[in-house]
């Protein structure tokens, strides 16, 4: 059975398009599947850092505001996130965390709903600081707040639905929920779609243009590979860009930053999303980390990750001995997003133990092994390795 599936594994190694991109990105022995949670570092970037703290920071100083285009950095840098989430330019800006981001799509998209309206919907299962801060931005606008399962949203609107807040990937089992069909729910209902595209953006289309989102937030850090901590972005539709009111109108998104004026007035566009200065440091590293997917066409690495995740799937049939894990993930490609979660029982116990072996997941208490298969830099012979360890580590517990 190793053999058949390290025969496959090489196989399809040699015939995948994105092969040669893993040369890009600084890689050891590791089976590294945790690129859901922290995208791999390409290996160019810490050259392009060292030349922002000795040339732009070290020499320039101030003059690199304008000189090395900092001030135009979230922009600039939206724009080139903007294919990977089929966007037009001009629509995201780079910048905050992904938390602030929701904040501000969230109170922004109260704002833009119809008068009379008081109920934010919210994705039941979301991750945790969603949650927090749509419950904040409840009370700050004086709205009820409704948690509810996406598959249940489309019942559970009505004309009280201001706004509704999803994830396009649940971050516990991988499941892709269905952005086109639930934005056009929501919008029959007369309300605003904010989506959260952290574990999506990178993995699959998305198509934010297409289906008619009006608002969207995402990281950059898992599979955009921005770093730790990389600055988040937010999309503000063209459509809703003259309309959008901040609740955090900052000084960099003011139409006359430099003005210095008591009086706020809205910057134009998608800078009106903008808010204090620009993390340059880590905003570029970003930049730098996105020429990996010059030449690259989404759609191809939808179709690398379904492959990966299919054969590592068949892989843990294979090697798990029966009944010690159970896919918690959907196994319709519709239905997942780009990682594999098996429940498993003493679960913490068996991450310790593949990650010593070499073979690097998460984990998801309390009994969740969560494997994230990121296309431009995991290969089959990756997937057939991490099965396999994983079988031998339950085979002798």
């Amino acid at each position: 059975m190793s053999e058949s599936f390290a025969a496959r594994a090489a196989a399809l190694d040699a015939a995948d398009p994105l092969a040669d991109r893993r040369k890009l990105f600084t890689l050891d022995d590791t089976v590294y599947l945790d690129g859901n949670s922290l995208g791999a570092l390409p290996a160019h970037v810490p050259a392009r850092v060292q030349e922002v703290l000795t040339r732009e920071w070290g020499e320039l100083r101030i003059r690199s505001w304008d000189e090395s285009g900092w001030w135009t950095a979230p922009e600039r840098i939206g724009d080139r996130i903007a294919p990977l989430v089929g966007a037009a330019a001009g629509q995201i800006v780079v910048g905050d965390s992904t938390s602030v981001n929701v904040f501000k799509a969230v109170v922004a998209a109260t704002r833009l709903a119809p008068e009379g309206r008081d109920e934010i919907l919210v994705d039941a299962t979301t991750f945790p600081t969603d949650g927090y801060i749509a419950e904040s931005a409840a009370r700050i606008t004086g709205h009820r707040l409704v948690p509810v399962a996406p598959a249940e949203v489309p019942g559970a609107l009505g004309p009280r639905t201001a706004a509704v807040l999803l994830n396009h990937v649940d971050y516990r089992t991988g499941r892709l929920h269905d952005l086109p069909g639930l934005t056009a729910a929501v919008h029959e209902a007369g309300a605003i779609a904010v989506w959260d595209l952290c574990h999506s953006a990178g993995a699959l289309p998305v198509g934010l243009d297409a289906h008619g989102v009006d608002l969207a937030v995402g990281c950059t850090y898992k599979y955009l590979n921005g770093g730790p901590g990389s600055p988040a972005y937010l999309y503000v539709a063209e459509r809703h860009q003259a309309a959008f009111d901040s609740p955090l109108p900052g000084w960099t998104s003011h139409a006359d930053p430099f003005g210095m004026t008591p009086e706020y007035t809205p910057a134009d566009g998608a800078v009106r999303g903008r808010v204090g200065t620009p993390d340059i440091l880590s905003m570029l590293a970003l930049e730098a980390s996105l020429d990996v997917w010059d030449g690259v066409f989404i759609d191809e690495v939808r179709a690398k990750s379904l492959a990966l995740t299919d054969f590592f799937l068949e892989c843990v049939a294979g090697y798990v001995p029966e009944g010690r894990v159970t896919s918690v993930t959907p196994a319709a490609h519709v239905e997942r997003g780009s990682q594999v979660a098996l429940r498993c029982e003493d679960a913490k116990q068996v991450m310790s133990a593949l990650i010593a072996r070499g073979v690097v997941g998460d984990l998801r208490r309390p009994d969740v092994l969560r494997f994230g298969f990121t296309p431009l830099y995991v290969g089959f012979a990756d997937v057939e390795r991490a099965a396999r360890v994983l079988g031998e580590v339950l085979a002798q517990r």
